[in-house]
């Protein structure tokens, strides 16, 4: 089979590899879809639990081509989407209930084979047939499952007034399950763009274009507007300035919700007099596990919609011209299709 490879961070090709064998408690998928997302430009990069070699792609969604022996709830022919993490259930964290804090970590496309292929192999356990989604759909039931995970560490309070740094995809999930459980009032702010735009559409009470190059627009804006500040602030964009300043934003007893992936290097300045004074509440959301299900309840009953939201799709072979196109902040999200 063909497959994007990584021998080393920064160096990949498009060669064959060997169709994966399946044990006897997995399926075979033919992938269909594999989104692409930021983590993949940190995983590029080397970080991010990334191992190589490495076959990356941790979004996605197939068709059932062989099922082990031990497999009797998944049929050939499946449409169905994976949960890329596998859990070892018997380390310190998976004994105290905290499985995705596993020692044993398993997490397909970053350190275990991912999609970007013409096949992976995945437990049967960690996989979920679909109904109403089409293949571009189904290539975001993964980062809705990471939205999901982040809704449960917010876990809002009906009534919250909530801002959210970033539309990005990911963000334009988060936006609409805000909107869903609890943010009576939600600003999104973001680069001005399609991104901004369509999350305005989808979500967003009100918007707040942010200028790279002039910080200080969308500060004075939400300052002065939102005096008391938010009971929520979300920074979901990655950037180390925007986290630092997202906490100036944030009510007398609120909340700071660090959401989006930094590099690992990475340093942010907060007065920790401001955090005691104002009794905050700081809180991360790491990737997701067991949260697949819920995902699907609200993509197939299209509660939460993402059919606008991937506006580039590339061939397997033009893997490098797909992450030029992330890396270059073009449309919103891309996917490899075959």
């Amino acid at each position: 089979m063909k497959a994007i490879v990584y021998s080393a961070p920064r160096q990949f090709d498009y060669q064959d590899v060997p169709t994966p064998e399946i044990q006897p408690d997995e399926v075979l998928i033919r992938v269909r879809s594999c989104g692409i997302c930021g983590t993949d430009l940190h995983i590029h990069e080397g970080e991010f639990l990334a191992e190589f070699p490495l076959i990356p792609g941790h979004e996605f969604a197939g068709e059932v081509v062989s099922t082990g022996s031990l497999v009797n709830n998944i049929q050939v022919g499946d449409r169905v989407v994976c949960d890329n993490t596998e859990l070892c259930g018997h380390c310190f964290y998976c004994r105290r209930d905290q499985p995705l804090f596993c020692e044993n970590f398993l997490s397909h496309g970053c350190n275990a084979a991912g999609g970007q292929a013409d096949y992976v192999a995945i437990k049967a356990e960690k996989v979920f047939p679909i109904q109403n989604l089409s293949w571009r759909e189904a290539a975001l039931v993964e980062p809705t499952a990471c939205a999901i995970h982040g809704m449960d560490m917010i876990a809002l309070k009906p009534g919250s007034k909530v801002l959210l740094f970033g539309a990005g995809p990911t963000g334009i999930i988060l936006a609409q399950l805000l909107k869903l459980n609890g943010a009576a009032h939600l600003t999104v702010a973001a680069p001005a763009g399609p991104k901004l735009d369509l999350v305005s559409r989808l979500a967003a009470d009100e918007v707040v274009p942010i200028d790279r190059n002039a910080a200080t627009a969308h500060r004075e804006h939400l300052l002065r507007t939102h005096r008391h500040g938010f009971d929520c602030v979300i920074e979901a964009t990655g950037v180390p300035s925007l986290c630092t300043e997202a906490i100036d934003y944030t009510r007398m007893g609120g909340q700071l919700v660090v959401y989006g992936v930094y590099p690992e290097q990475a340093r942010i300045s907060w007065s920790p007099y401001d955090i005691f004074k104002k009794q905050l509440t700081i809180t991360g959301s790491f990737a997701q596990t067991h949260s697949f299900d819920r995902a699907l309840l609200y993509l197939e009953s299209k509660q939460v919609k993402v059919d606008e939201v991937i506006t580039h799709e590339f061939a397997l072979e033009e893997y490098a011209q797909a992450l030029e196109t992330l890396r270059s902040r073009q449309g919103i999200k891309i996917a490899i299709r075959s």
